[in-house]
């Protein structure tokens, strides 16, 4: 090795060192305030009332939870009064500016939220199914009850939000047929379509989360002081409101 080559090693180890670094806070300065997108979902335009597609469909999936007391969303793909009302208590809630226009700020928060899934980040497919992994045998196909704990999961982070973002512990989600026989579900029981959840105390006693979940889009609550229910809360999707839980004042 000559002397020239030798002397030169020291400046060209703080060249790539500096060419290095000077990388790493180009991407910084680049990336920084920008909307990141996850291996779910990426919203490509800003959504407000009057617009309709897909887009406002993935949008509505995820502020579900959040319609007004004893109020229930449309997943409809329409952004109408009802969707703007939900995204402005979404924005409340996370401390955005609340105007009810889907934008950067607020997909950034979505993606925050949620896994390349689409699961909210403190939920999962598995807690919400430990009858099979396969979503079969339910009282629709397994396509259609999977859909409908992904829609109860959005609810359940904004119900867990709006408690101080403690855990919320589920005992039950999806069931088939058989599981729910061996349980003692009742035969039209919402467990078969995958969008009921029983929620067991833990941060919070059973009648805090009956209490709470009227805020979040649940039709079906059940729970201390309805028949068989004094061990845990019982929240669904059902078509009309049937709310029940007499020692919760509810």
């Amino acid at each position: 090795m000559s002397r020239r080559t030798h002397r030169s090693l020291p400046f060209r180890l703080l060249l790539s060192i500096l060419m290095i670094a000077t990388a790493s806070l180009t991407g910084v300065v680049a990336t920084a305030g920008t909307a990141q997108a996850d291996g779910c979902y990426t919203w490509s335009r800003t959504l407000s009332q009057g617009t309709s597609g897909a887009d406002v469909t993935a949008l509505q999936i995820r502020v579900a939870g959040y319609p007004g007391y004893g109020g229930v969303l449309a997943i409809d793909g329409e952004y109408g009064p009802g969707t703007a009302a939900a995204v402005t208590r979404f924005q409340a809630a996370y401390g955005l500016a609340a105007d009810g226009v889907a934008g950067p700020a607020t997909f950034s928060k979505i993606y925050a939220l949620q896994d390349d899934d689409c699961t909210p980040v403190h939920f999962s497919y598995a807690e919400l199914n430990n009858c099979n992994s396969t979503w079969a045998g339910g009282a629709v196909s397994a396509a259609t009850a999977k859909s409908n704990a992904l829609r109860t999961m959005w609810k359940l982070e904004a119900l867990r939000h709006a408690l101080g973002d403690q855990s919320i512990r589920v005992t039950s989600g999806f069931r088939s047929h058989a599981c729910n026989d061996a349980v003692g579900g009742a035969a039209s029981s919402r467990h078969l379509y995958g969008d009921a959840a029983d929620l067991g105390s833990g941060p919070h006693s059973l009648c805090r989360l009956a209490q709470q979940a009227r805020n979040h889009g649940f039709n079906g609550i059940l729970g201390p002081g309805y028949p068989g229910h004094g061990d845990h809360t019982h929240l669904d999707h059902r078509a009309g409101r049937f709310w029940s839980a007499s020692s919760c004042g509810i």
